[in-house]
């Protein structure tokens, strides 16, 4: 086992890789990241999930709350066909 005092530091200054090989070592890196990529998203898509599942009850009352006031005109948000149809003059 070695201790502290016998350790060298090493400083890389250059590396000599054919440009062929790092091209191909560039293609499988890339390709070894669309695991990491898929898992990524789906540890994303739980976490955002769960937050909006424990948010979501909280603001749910409060937007019912705001819809239903009494005394409130709702105003209508899709016209009928008819009006539709008619040319815009």
């Amino acid at each position: 086992m070695m201790d502290d005092t016998t350790r060298q530091a090493v400083v890389v200054t250059d590396i000599h890789m054919p440009f062929s090989s790092m091209v191909i070592f560039m293609v499988k890196w890339a390709i070894a990241a669309i695991p990491a990529l898929i898992i990524l998203t789906v540890i994303g898509a739980l976490f955002w999930g769960i937050l909006g599942g424990l948010i979501l009850p909280w603001n749910r009352d409060k937007v019912r709350q705001s819809v239903s006031r009494p005394g409130i005109e709702m105003p209508a948000s899709i016209p009928n066909a008819k009006h539709m149809t008619e040319p815009l003059l």
